[in-house]
C-alpha cells in the first residue's frame, strides 16, 4: 500500500480547479489517471487508565522512513466506514473497540508509478473494549510496531499533520462521551 505525502495540501475547490487546469497538457501527452481510495480508522483510547493511552502503529514508507500513524484500512465488501474502522483497528493493533463518535474525514493526493491516488480517510473515536497490543493479526503485514501513547503526547508521536488534527479533535470531544476525562 502506498503512503501519503506528509506535505500534501488540503483539497479545496480552489486547489481542485488548479489541479484540473494543470492536468490539461499539450496534445500527445496524457495526464496520469486518478484512482479514488477510501479508508477508515481512528483513535482507540483505553479510557480505564488516567493517561488515556491511544493505540498507534508504525509503518515504513516507500522511502524506508518509519512513520507513526493511526490505524486504518479499506472497507471490505459491504462494510460501512464505521465497521471497517473497528475491524482495521483491531487487525492492526490487536485492540477491540466500540465507536463513540465520528471524528471527520481527511483527504490527500499522492502518486504511485502509473497513477495518482486521491485518498479519503474517515476517522472515528473508539473506546477500547479488550484485546492485546500486537501487530501479529495484521493480514497485510504493513504495521511493523504498535504502541500505547498517552493522549496528551499523541500529537508528538504522529508523523502526519492531518492525523495530529484528528488527535486534537479526539481530545476535544472525548469529555462529551466519557465524563471525567
Amino acid at each position: 500500500m502506498a503512503h501519503p505525502v506528509p506535505s500534501a495540501p488540503k483539497r479545496t475547490p480552489l486547489t481542485a480547479s488548479m489541479a484540473h487546469a494543470q492536468a490539461q497538457v499539450s496534445p500527445g501527452h496524457h495526464p496520469l489517471p486518478t484512482v479514488e481510495e477510501v479508508s477508515a480508522g481512528g483513535v482507540v483510547i483505553d479510557t480505564s487508565l488516567p493517561t488515556l493511552p491511544v493505540a498507534i502503529i508504525a509503518r515504513y514508507n516507500r522511502g524506508g522512513r518509519l512513520e507513526w500513524c493511526l490505524p486504518k484500512g479499506h472497507p471490505e465488501g459491504v462494510e460501512t466506514n464505521a465497521e471497517a474502522a473497528v475491524r482495521e483497528i483491531e487487525e492492526e493493533t490487536g485492540i477491540a473497540g466500540d465507536i463513540l463518535a465520528p471524528l471527520g474525514s481527511v483527504d490527500y493526493w499522492f502518486t504511485v508509478t502509473n497513477y495518482r491516488v486521491h485518498k479519503t480517510v474517515h476517522h472515528f473515536l473508539l473506546r477500547a473494549t479488550g484485546g492485546e497490543l500486537t501487530i501479529e493479526n495484521d493480514p497485510d503485514h504493513e504495521a511493523v510496531d504498535v504502541a500505547w501513547v498517552p493522549l496528551l503526547d499523541l500529537g508528538k508521536r504522529l508523523s502526519f499533520p492531518n492525523e495530529r488534527r484528528i488527535a486534537d479533535l479526539a481530545r476535544e470531544v472525548l469529555p462529551n462521551y466519557v465524563p471525567g476525562t
